[in-house]
């Protein structure tokens, strides 16, 4: 088998295609692998990283207002898709796979314009533009989240989950990994995070909270974000309450996989990759949703698991250090409450997505036949 797989700009559309790259590699060991990104994008070198051969095409995404740039992005868009149909018919892939991304765009509708097998994977529960616009064109759109599936032609739309989940189930026990942040083992323990970047209001009401933290029976181990864990506003206190014995802070979670196979609750935003970590774990959340991501889907991504009973979720503008204090007691400190929530989480998990999507890529391969007709 050979695949074309694109995607890109952020990690949440890069690591759910890497985890089912190897995941197919385990399947069919021989697969051939192509990946279309940026230069730009974080794709860049987390690719290469990985062992995956990695080619580049030029492309930029459109401003919401207007903008003399969106005619350069448009030429981009039209240039990106001529230098894509010579990648792809050089490779002569039997699937092109999506997950999107502005990369996506010109990759997967120059597939389909050459008759070649073609999948969108949409992570979150409200669609990006990209999306959108390729769904009219692929073959299949595969979702993580049942409710996307109503801003896609139902005829199309397949429920996978997201690969990463199978990925983070199938984690081979590493010890304590918590012993590596200087926090005890077989002690409940709290893990949050804003995102690779961190979050200033997630940071200002941890740094509210921590007086109070460091008194409880718990402990937490906090990612304040590289940008935040050395800026004068932050640095003193961080440096102060690291000095707890129930407390560490760090600028980033390098580990974060095996760490939250070793955690009890997490607090963080609501992006799709860690909606799917954490559900494969059974991992009960609370969830800050941000409200600076395209159509609030963050909001939307949390109120799916709320309803589901496997998560807590705090609006970002009522985040406050009392706020997460409360939070955290009401499931910590209530056993028969942090159970239900864990079993509620585990049902949400999809631990089989890659398995799902390996399906769907199968399916398709077999009824449309495509290298033959990748010459146009």
């Amino acid at each position: 088998m050979k695949i074309i797989v694109t995607g890109g700009g952020t990690g949440g559309h890069i690591y759910p295609a890497l985890s089912f790259i190897h995941y197919l590699r385990t399947v069919e060991p021989d697969v051939e692998v192509l990946y279309i990104g940026t230069e730009k994008g974080l794709e860049a070198k987390i690719v290469p990283d990985n062992g995956i051969r990695l080619e580049t095409v030029d492309v930029q995404g459109f401003k919401r207002s207007l903008s003399p740039d969106n005619v350069k992005t448009v030429y981009k868009f039209l240039k990106s898709v001529k230098d894509a149909k010579k990648i792809i018919k050089s490779f002569a892939p039997d699937v092109v796979i999506g997950t999107g991304g502005y990369v996506a765009g010109p990759v997967v509708y120059a597939a389909a314009g050459l008759k070649i097998p073609t999948i969108i994977h949409e992570q979150n529960s409200i669609p990006g533009v990209t999306n959108k616009f390729l769904s009219r064109y692929v073959t299949r759109v595969a979702l993580a989240f049942q409710e996307a599936g109503a801003f896609f032609p139902s005829a199309k739309t397949v429920f996978t989950g997201n690969p990463r989940a199978q990925e983070v189930a199938d984690l081979v026990e590493t010890g304590n990994v918590l012993s590596q942040y200087d926090l005890v083992a077989n002690k409940k323990t709290v893990v949050i995070f804003g995102g690779s970047r961190g979050a200033l209001k997630i940071n200002t009401a941890v740094v509210e909270a921590l007086p109070e933290l460091a008194k409880k029976t718990y402990q937490i181990l906090y990612a304040s974000g590289e940008i935040y864990f050395n800026d004068d506003e932050f640095s003193e206190t961080f440096a102060k309450y690291n000095q707890a014995d129930n407390i560490k802070i760090v600028p980033y979670i390098k580990n974060m996989v095996e760490v939250l196979n070793d955690a009890d609750l997490i607090l963080s935003r609501a992006g799709a990759t860690t909606l799917a970590e954490i559900t494969a774990l059974g991992l009960p959340s609370i969830l800050v949703p941000s409200p600076y991501v395209t159509a609030d889907h963050q909001t939307k991504n949390a109120e799916a698991l709320q309803k589901a009973g496997a998560s807590l979720m705090i609006k970002n503008d009522q985040l406050t250090g009392n706020a997460i204090i409360s939070a955290i007691d009401s499931l910590l400190l209530d056993d028969k409450k942090y159970r239900e929530m864990a079993d509620n989480a585990l049902r949400e998990g999809t631990p089989d997505a890659s398995v799902r999507l390996y399906k769907v890529v199968k399916e398709i391969t077999v009824k449309t036949p495509s290298k033959g007709d990748a010459n146009g």
